[in-house]
């Protein structure tokens, strides 16, 4: 059996660590930090703020960590010259800067904060598309409509009246308003090149006013874990010029398919892996359907039932009304518009006894 000198053992060892650092920092190096390099305004100021943020909190940890590590050589039980004080116990000096520089990182990180929050308030509409680029006077935001569903996205464009699946598309340089809703749990719209993370959830509204300021293809996907489907619940954003935006919309109004309540209804039933799809035509007014929970149009609307609560209720009598059987029955609006008529002008309720009594089998 050859035996290896002791000494190439240690040596190989280095060679195979430098070679697997190498190739490690290699594969970093083709990673593409999107977070930190995005192609929106918004989430290039959210970049930032992760740096500042970082930046003033290292300004206590390098610190600490030279320190711990100077103590432990430097008080080493080998180095018998350093200083040996077991009695010491208070320094002045030392007090303020332990709980001085960190109040200070803590004001300015408070202050930073607070600024960033307002500014980059996802309701908020935009004032600049870009550094020293204001929003042009008369620019109007594009509208998208956001529905997350199991386990899809559904965009839908109400000026173009036309609607996609795990596709959407904006113009560059133009700010984009998204609403954005969820069919039954909650979801989370996320573009990383575009801004932050915003919920998504049933029988709600949020928003996001944000802008695309390269053209190119970018990734979506859900951040909020809503079942079997979510890993694929991810979406491709297309930044395009408006020549390109155009010719996309009139690519997608060359679909046959449209979108009508019946069509939703279908489509918002669980489902993975779905393929890009396009609708030419949009029901009017599904978006607020979606959000009143009453695409179905034989359910009563959130909004129309808040109506009569408002209104002090509906009474023992409303209730009867309420509970008739309403699928396929075309006086249904006929009820709704009683029941609003009602909460208006509420009947008078009987005294609580004779309720009890009207209740009781």
């Amino acid at each position: 059996m050859i035996q290896r000198p002791a000494a190439a053992m240690p040596l190989a060892r280095r060679l195979l660590s430098l070679v697997v650092l190498a190739a490690a920092m290699a594969m970093l190096g083709g990673c593409n930090l999107v977070v930190l390099d995005p192609a929106g305004d918004v989430a290039a100021r959210q970049g930032d703020l992760i740096v500042i943020a970082t930046v003033l909190m290292l300004i206590v940890i390098v610190p600490v960590i030279a320190l711990t590590l100077l103590f432990a050589w430097r008080y080493r039980a080998s180095n018998r010259a350093a200083t040996y004080t077991p009695d010491w116990d208070h320094s002045t000096q030392l007090e303020l800067v332990i709980w001085g520089v960190p109040l200070l990182i803590i004001i300015a990180l408070g202050a930073v904060t607070w600024i960033s929050t307002h500014l980059l308030d996802p309701y908020r509409p935009l004032d600049r598309i870009g550094p020293d680029r204001p929003v042009a006077a008369g620019v109007k935001p594009l509208e998208v409509q956001v529905v997350a569903l199991d386990w899809k996205w559904l965009f839908v464009y109400p000026e173009q009246g036309i609607a996609t699946v795990n596709e959407v598309a904006v113009p560059v340089d133009r700010p984009v308003r998204f609403r954005i809703t969820a069919s039954s749990v909650m979801n989370t719209f996320y573009v990383p090149a575009l801004a932050g993370m915003i919920y998504g959830m049933p029988g709600m509204e949020t928003e996001l006013n944000a802008v695309i300021n390269a053209p190119g293809s970018y990734q979506g996907l859900s951040a909020n874990y809503s079942g079997a489907g979510f890993s694929h619940m991810r979406f491709r954003l297309h930044g395009l010029d408006e020549q390109g935006f155009d010719r996309w919309v009139s690519k997608v109004r060359a679909s046959p398919l449209a979108l009508s309540r019946r069509a939703y209804l279908e489509l918002e039933k669980p489902s993975q892996r779905e393929p890009v799809r396009h609708y030419t035509r949009v029901d009017s007014g599904l978006f607020e359907a979606v959000v009143n929970r009453c695409v179905d149009s034989t359910r009563l609307c959130m909004d129309q039932m808040m109506a009569i609560d408002a209104g002090g209720g509906l009474g023992l009598q409303g209730l009867d009304r309420l509970a008739m059987p309403r699928r396929g029955d075309a006086r249904l609006g006929a009820y709704v518009a009683a029941d609003v008529s009602m909460a208006n002008d509420p009947p008078q309720l009987p005294p609580s006894g004779a309720a009890a009594t009207h209740a009781a089998p």
